[in-house]
């Protein structure tokens, strides 16, 4: 009998190579996306399209699998739309939980390292329980994804659904946009340097993030989807390296073999000053850590750039 999954987001960066993953495997794959975020169609022709909001889907069809993945991830984005981001990660892990309730699938959360906020603890384990400002402009996003993550342990805990959070880390590669409106830093980066442009960077350079090529993080989401015995599992899917954001723009240049000079603006608010993380429990669970190195990422993702604009 062939498994049926639902990915909401599934025209987006991540959610777009779970759907052809998945297609790959033999899944009946629908997507679910309003693409409010999206530039172009990622959804392959192989799986049938939703273009609707999350938080407005309904469906009585049964699924083995659910995956929500619908968010704006771009603090640019989500500081613009902090109701419509609250609502796909509040009224839309609702709605996608109570179908997974009725097929009694699995359900899979794509939850996001801000949850830890600004911590203090680096790497970053899952039992840190975070340090975030709850009324503050990041809030929409990063209380959101704290809601979606206590509603679908409530599921689990209440109707016994099988359900696993998983919290990426800066995952980039091909596919990300980089017309200026997500505004992450790698694909705003490359750009920048392919373009002969100055690279931004903001504050002084010396805040931290940790990245993941994506392949990686597919390969790692892949399992904790599918693999049994995981339920209730809270994992991090990332790199243990913490990387300077100063040292990111040097290597991108290098990379590109840009002339690009490198230009200071003032901070963004509140954003948290270190990030890695800790994949102890992806090793243990999983057999899983990140095997791209970020040169070779970033060189992989320069080369999509580049013949895609």
């Amino acid at each position: 009998m062939v498994e049926r999954l639902l990915v909401t987001g599934g025209n987006g960066f991540l959610g777009s190579y779970l759907v052809e993953k998945a297609l790959n495997q033999g899944f009946e794959v629908v997507v679910v996306d309003d693409l409010s975020t999206s530039s172009c169609i990622n959804v392959p022709k192989d799986a049938k399209f939703v273009r609707c909001k999350v938080e407005e889907f309904s469906d009585d069809t049964r699924y083995d699998f659910v995956a929500h993945f619908a968010a704006r991830p771009s603090p640019e984005d989500y500081m613009k739309h902090p109701v419509e981001t609250m609502l796909s990660n509040s009224l839309g892990t609702l709605r996608t939980l109570e179908i997974a309730k009725r097929s009694n699938a699995v359900y899979l959360y794509a939850s996001s390292s801000e949850v830890y906020g600004d911590a203090s603890v680096i790497p970053t384990p899952e039992d840190y329980f975070g340090y975030v400002n709850p009324v503050g402009v990041r809030s929409c996003y990063d209380e959101g994804k704290r809601f979606s993550e206590a509603l679908c342990m409530a599921y689990h805990r209440q109707f016994g659904l099988d359900v696993r959070i998983e919290r990426p880390f800066n995952v980039y590669g091909p596919r990300m946009r980089a017309d200026g409106v997500y505004g992450r830093v790698i694909p705003r980066f490359l750009s920048q340097a392919l373009a002969g442009k100055e690279l931004t960077v903001h504050g002084d350079g010396n805040q931290t993030r940790s990245f993941l090529f994506v392949h990686d993080w597919l390969e790692a989401t892949w399992t904790l989807l599918t693999k049994p015995g995981l339920s209730a599992q809270v994992v991090n899917i990332g790199s243990p390296n913490e990387v300077k954001i100063l040292e990111l723009a040097k290597l991108v240049i290098k990379v590109t073999k840009s002339s690009s000079k490198i230009v200071f603006l003032p901070p963004r608010p509140e954003d948290p000053r270190r990030r890695a993380a800790d994949i102890t429990r992806a090793r243990s669970l999983l057999s899983w850590e990140p095997r791209t190195s970020l040169e070779e990422g970033l060189k992989t993702t320069a080369e999509w750039l580049s013949r895609a604009s």
